[in-house]
């Protein structure tokens, strides 16, 4: 599995492009801005893109959803439990930030334990809700794509529309932390991290 890293949009927030080398296919996860930046690394790294996925639906890791189907022909995946912050302006936040941006629904709205294969690649979805309802985490290959779900040393906001502290810590003790510590976790924003890591030194996941 190859991962290219881009910081996006004004919230500078991971877009993650994530592929098999030998099948170039691929997903992009978070396109929150900057399409022409994306668009140009899937052209370079020669990708034929699969899905889009959104670890959430908050504006900054769903700006670009729109332009990036349209030019690579991709499906749009999102939790069925934030597909209405995509055409909710207060929920996805770009009111707050003075987009007022709506966007298209989804192909399909993914659940927890769903499988997603491409050659040579295979996806889980894990369901962490506390940030928003449906945040997602994606595993595979010894990797955790979080979202804004963990952090290296913090967490997700819960203090936005939708958030829940409580549930935030659930999906932390029972989907994170069930993994092992050599996973690579690469967040939605912020520098990469590992689960072993986190667990010693994140505050917010002590007992």
């Amino acid at each position: 599995m190859k991962v290219e890293k881009l910081a996006v949009g004004e919230m500078q927030a991971n877009c993650y492009l994530v592929w098999d080398e030998q099948s170039k296919e691929a997903v992009v996860i978070d396109p929150g801005g900057d399409p022409d930046t994306i668009i140009d690394a899937i052209s370079r790294n020669s990708l034929k893109v699969i899905h889009i996925i959104n670890t959430h639906g908050h504006v900054d890791h769903v700006e670009a959803n729109d332009l990036i189907r349209q030019k690579t022909g991709a499906t749009l995946l999102i939790h069925s439990a934030d597909v209405s912050l995509l055409q909710d302006l207060e929920l996805n936040l770009s009111q707050a930030l003075g987009k007022g941006k709506n966007f298209l629904p989804p192909t399909k709205a993914l659940e927890d334990k769903d499988k997603l294969k491409l050659k040579g690649l295979d996806l889980e979805v894990l369901h962490t809700p506390g940030h928003t309802p449906g945040s997602i985490c994606l595993y595979g290959d010894k990797s955790l794509f979080s979202g804004d779900t963990l952090f290296a040393s913090g967490v997700g906001r819960t203090d936005l529309p939708g958030g829940n502290f409580r549930q935030l810590k659930d999906s932390l003790e029972h989907k994170i932390l069930k993994l092992s510590d050599e996973v690579v976790v690469y967040p939605g924003h912020g520098p990469n991290t590992t689960i072993g890591k986190e667990r010693r030194d994140n505050p917010f996941l002590g007992n």
